[in-house]
């Protein structure tokens, strides 16, 4: 069936829809070459339609190992050439069968390069993926469609639940964790119990832990007030390493300020530089907001990463407490493992030691 996306200033681009599921969401792209799986079951992309730059997608299938969440949480999926038979030791179904199987509309055989282009040209913005019959009414009706804010809530763990080990304990307060950052805590030797976001610092502080993390998600932060006050409430009190959303909350919790990005940063090949040595690592990235640097001054916090293609404020550490926030995702999943380092960085934190040592 054909099908289109319809963007919010009347953009249009022509494809060939997989299952007739129309779908309303934030367009965004991705310029990862490999992790189509990764990406579509990443919870940070809740309520978006990803486009992929890359023009063959669905070439390896689909494995359960390479599930980031319990299910997919994306509106919908632009892409160019959708491979029907992938080729990999490790496939255990079709991605054109995991897309079905999770609902998510797919919209293939698009030039995603020209849709990349426009939201590049433009920002991002809404768009719908419909048949390419449908009726002026229908598409009307869709873009009256509100997208939702309230994201962090449909993606956050529903209850309590334990990742075991003998190391220190961390609190890990998940906002749409992806499971590659728990594997990382976990294989580094931390004991962790992972809660719900409207979990309150009270309740964080009673498990005393010996530190906490602060998870990744989607959204704007300023849509959490209330996380942001739990927030603010836990600072000082333990060891504190956040990741993406985790770093932007901590942020706002401190008194800084987020600002959204005119089409954000999304894909395995960002360029970040660390301030405190001068390296540059190549990191993988989703995003749509920043922390604002100028809101950073006379506030207690040193930028120690930077966006090297934008300078945007990639990284951050308190002047005087146990604490640490980055924007993009050292635990890749996917993308380059470049940056595991910061996660030694919070077990040196958590222990006074080197892992190892």
């Amino acid at each position: 069936m054909k099908g289109k996306l319809i963007l919010e200033d009347g953009s249009v681009f022509t494809g060939t829809l997989l299952n007739n599921i129309k779908a309303t969401g934030e367009v965004v792209f991705n310029t990862g070459m490999t992790g189509y799986q990764e990406i579509l079951t990443d919870p940070s992309y809740c309520r978006q339609i990803v486009t992929l730059t890359f023009p063959l997608i669905g070439n390896y299938g689909v494995a359960e190992k390479f599930m980031q969440s319990r299910r997919s949480f994306v509106n919908g999926f632009v892409i160019g050439e959708l491979c029907d038979e992938g080729s990999n030791w490790q496939l255990q179904s079709e991605l054109a069968d995991f897309l079905t199987r999770q609902g998510v509309p797919c919209l293939y055989n698009v030039d995603t390069r020209a849709v990349t282009r426009r939201i590049r040209s433009v920002g991002c913005m809404k768009g719908i993926i419909v048949p390419e019959d449908a009726t002026k009414t229908e598409i009307d009706e869709l873009f009256a469609v509100p997208i939702k804010k309230e994201v962090v809530q449909e993606v956050t763990t529903p209850e309590v639940y334990k990742m075991e080990n003998d190391g220190p304990d961390v609190v890990v307060m998940d906002f749409g964790i992806k499971q590659n950052i728990l594997n990382s805590l976990h294989n580094l030797g931390c004991n962790l119990t992972v809660v719900p976001a409207n979990t309150s610092a009270e309740d964080v502080l009673a498990m005393n832990p010996d530190g906490i993390f602060l998870s990744n998600g989607p959204g704007d932060p300023k849509d959490v007030p209330e996380v942001i006050a739990e927030v603010k409430k836990l600072i000082g009190k333990k060891p504190m390493f956040g990741i993406c959303l985790g770093h932007q909350l901590i942020s706002l919790a401190l008194g800084a300020n987020t600002y959204k990005l005119k089409f954000g940063h999304r894909g395995s090949n960002q360029p970040v530089k660390n301030l405190l040595n001068g390296r540059v690592h190549i990191s993988s990235q989703n995003h749509g907001y920043a922390v604002d640097e100028e809101s950073l001054k006379d506030l207690p916090l040193e930028v120690t990463h930077i966006n090297v293609n934008d300078g945007t404020v990639e990284g951050l550490r308190h002047k005087t407490l146990p604490l640490f926030c980055v924007q993009y995702h050292p635990e890749a999943s996917p993308g380059p493992d470049d940056n595991m380092y910061l996660f030694d960085q919070f077990w040196t934190m958590l222990t006074g030691s080197k892992k190892g040592e």
